[in-house]
This record gives structure tokens, C-alpha cells and sequence, in this order.
């Protein structure tokens, strides 16, 4: 039982900033989907959307900064920086899911619940290479 607790141990070291990912990912998908529900008692659908894009987003980005790629960047302007980027990587992946749902769904006639996980994984490995090459590249902090 203690080697496979050191095996396990050893892989997510390896890979932690990736299961982390996988991890927190899954998370934003909660808190997006609990919070459209919850809001859908109070808004229409189409701002409950938004809202809970907006709030899945912001818990995306605490915790991909504190917890995936470890983030170091301080200071009103360095965050907001960090942020803004972050927003506009999300914003970006959103238009690519919308783009590739109208293509595959309205042009193509393909089931809109298969798109929707083949534009899923989409997103989610943009999302990541995003992350990873240019919001998080130059914040992360030093292991020693």
C-alpha cells in the first residue's frame, strides 16, 4: 500500500500543474453551473449566462493563479495585467466555441451535444496553452 501511495505520490508531482488544471477545471464547471441555476430563480437565462461566465471566470482565475501555475505576480497593475489576460484568453475561447458550434451545428447539421464536447476539449486545451505560454509565463514562482 506505501508504494503505491509513493507511486501516486510521484505522479501527480510530475504532473501536478496539469492535474491541478484538470482538477480546477472541473470545479469552474460546478461553480458555473450552480450558479446559472442559482441565478436562473432571479434573471432570465440569457443573464444568467453571463453572470455565471462571469463568476466561473473570476474563481478560474484564483485559482489557476494560486494553485496551477503558481502565480507571483503582485501589485495593483501586475494583477490586473495578469487578469485582463486572463479575460481576454477566456473571451477569446469563448468566441472559438461559439464560431465552432455555429459551424458544426447550424452549417454542418452535426448533433449539438457532440459539438458541444468536441468544443469543449477545444477550449479546454486552448485555455491551458493560453494559460501556460502567455498569461501565467513570466508569474510563475520559483521552486527552490
Amino acid at each position: 500500500m506505501k508504494e503505491l501511495f509513493i507511486k501516486c505520490k510521484n505522479l501527480y508531482t510530475k504532473y501536478m500543474e496539469i492535474i491541478n488544471y484538470l482538477i480546477f477545471g472541473f470545479l469552474s464547471f460546478v461553480v458555473s453551473t450552480l450558479s446559472y441555476y442559482l441565478l436562473r430563480f432571479i434573471f432570465d437565462y440569457m443573464l444568467s449566462n453571463l453572470l455565471s461566465w462571469v463568476i466561473a471566470v473570476t474563481f478560474s482565475y484564483i485559482t489557476n493563479k494560486l494553485f496551477v501555475f503558481q502565480s507571483n505576480a503582485k501589485g495593483k497593475l501586475e494583477l490586473t495585467k495578469e487578469f485582463g489576460k486572463f479575460v481576454l484568453g477566456r473571451v477569446f475561447t469563448l468566441i472559438l466555441e461559439t464560431v465552432i458550434l455555429y459551424v458544426m451545428v447550424d452549417l454542418l447539421h452535426i448533433n449539438d451535444m457532440i459539438v458541444k464536447v468536441i468544443s469543449q476539449i477545444v477550449v479546454i486545451v486552448t485555455n491551458y496553452i493560453l494559460s501556460k505560454l502567455i498569461i501565467f509565463k513570466n508569474n510563475k514562482v520559483k521552486q527552490q
